[in-house]
């Protein structure tokens, strides 16, 4: 035996026990959740689609807030109802995360989105950031490799911090990010999310300012599911004074449902297209 295969037997080796010691424990841990967590089915046609929309934030994480405040999370959940009520008149079955001003911790969001076996979840938040003169609307999906921008960095960390608030603290750090399964299991969720997310700029940039004109990527907790394509929309800034006064409005928030509901449509007919 030369070298050069011995060297390549210990590396393959070396990366079976690497995977062996991270996957053991993950999928025990995974199991824990199996009463809320059920497989998903193959779609088929005469099935209705299924979105799982998830209002960021709730009862004592009230999310960003505005000059005027304006709380993220009160804002966010009129705006997910609307799209509930748009997507249903579309045939698509719609479902929340929350219903009303409670607080849901992040990784049970994504559980819900497994237990209904949904076919994508969708994240709708209002952006906060240091400066007021930050504005637009901005689309986000899962990274395995960094942010893709300081804002996307900037602004995942601050999602991800939802649990601290409420003195819950992650538990299911790294659960589905751990690089080694990631890369494995999740490139073509985040492919399918990717594809998501420009379907919903696209409906979104003709009524409003986009402060990126493409989907980001950063690793946002809520984004972590491996098998079910998953967004994260910040509608607008509501630190931004005049978008502030925009989310107050009922007419900018069912505008912008609609240009969500309309991305999610055009998102399962190009699907459909392609089958």
């Amino acid at each position: 035996m030369n070298s050069k295969t011995t060297r390549r037997r210990l590396i393959l080796a070396g990366c079976a026990a690497i995977v062996s010691n991270i996957l053991v424990p993950n999928l025990a841990r995974a199991n824990q959740h199996k009463r809320l967590a059920r497989p998903r089915s193959q779609h088929h046609s005469h099935t209705k689609y299924r979105v799982m929309l998830d209002p960021g934030h709730g009862g004592i994480d009230s999310g960003a807030i505005g000059h005027k405040g304006s709380m993220e999370k009160h804002v966010v959940l009129d705006i997910a109802i609307k799209v509930q009520a748009l997507l249903k008149r579309h045939g698509i079955d719609a479902f929340m995360t929350r219903s009303d001003d409670t607080f849901i911790p992040l990784y049970d969001r994504v559980q819900m989105a497994h237990f209904h076996q949904a076919d994508l979840l969708m994240s709708i938040h209002a952006d906060g950031f240091t400066s007021p003169t930050a504005h637009g609307a901005s689309v986000f999906a899962l990274s395995s490799r960094g942010a893709s921008s300081a804002m996307a960095k900037y602004l995942s960390k601050s999602e991800n911090g939802s649990d601290d608030i409420a003195g819950n603290k992650v538990i299911y750090k790294d659960k589905y990010l751990n690089e080694t399964i990631f890369d494995l299991a999740q490139t073509q969720t985040i492919k399918e999310s990717l594809m998501l997310g420009a379907h919903i700029v696209h409906h979104i940039s003709p009524i409003h300012h986009m402060h990126s004109n493409q989907t980001e990527q950063a690793a946002f907790i809520v984004l972590k599911s491996p098998y079910i394509p998953s967004i994260l929309v910040e509608t607008s800034f509501i630190t931004n004074p005049a978008e502030e006064k925009l989310l107050g409005t009922s007419a900018f928030r069912y505008k912008i449902a609609l240009a969500i509901t309309n991305g999610v449509i055009s998102y399962f007919k190009n699907k459909n297209s392609l089958m």
